[in-house]
């Protein structure tokens, strides 16, 4: 790799993480973990699912899942089920409470950046950041997930 490229990575590695943390400082005092609110995200995203399909996607191991899930069952936010089919696998499902958390919790970051971009960026520098963004899913997805999947999940 050649040493401008390296400062190039560098840079975007500072802005993403920077940025990352600004939008962690806005959320609402009351919400989840980032651990809950990433599992009530898939959950909401890709529908009911396996307990072992979460922790894939998720990239929990299944000790550190089945904690958070217990939390957020006893909050109301999500629902365990049993399959039909194989009894022994549990289905979990996020409840109306549950996309209401995480609804609150988008919208207070989506209502700062919403006004960050217009008070502090050009006109041209927020047709850069938005072009950026499908760009910034491709590679926040590399190895995961299709990629014309993830700008139709997260438009």
């Amino acid at each position: 790799m050649q040493s401008q490229s390296a400062e190039d990575t560098a840079s975007i590695l500072h802005a993403v993480l920077a940025l990352g943390r600004r939008l962690r400082a806005e959320r609402p005092p009351e919400s989840v973990t980032l651990s809950a609110l990433s599992i009530l995200g898939t959950l909401n995203r890709l529908g009911p699912i396996p307990a072992t399909r979460l922790a894939a996607e998720e990239r929990l191991q299944p000790q550190s899942l089945t904690r958070i899930v217990a939390t957020l069952e006893k909050a109301g936010l999500i629902v365990r089920t049993r399959s039909e089919s194989d009894r022994r696998e549990i289905t979990i499902a996020i409840t109306k409470p549950g996309e209401q958390v995480l609804t609150s919790d988008l919208r207070a970051r989506h209502a700062w950046l919403e006004q960050a971009i217009a008070s502090v960026l050009s006109e041209r520098e927020r047709r850069l950041l938005f072009a950026a963004s499908e760009v910034m899913l491709k590679l926040a997805f590399h190895g995961s997930v299709k990629v014309e999947q993830t700008t139709r999940d997260f438009a």
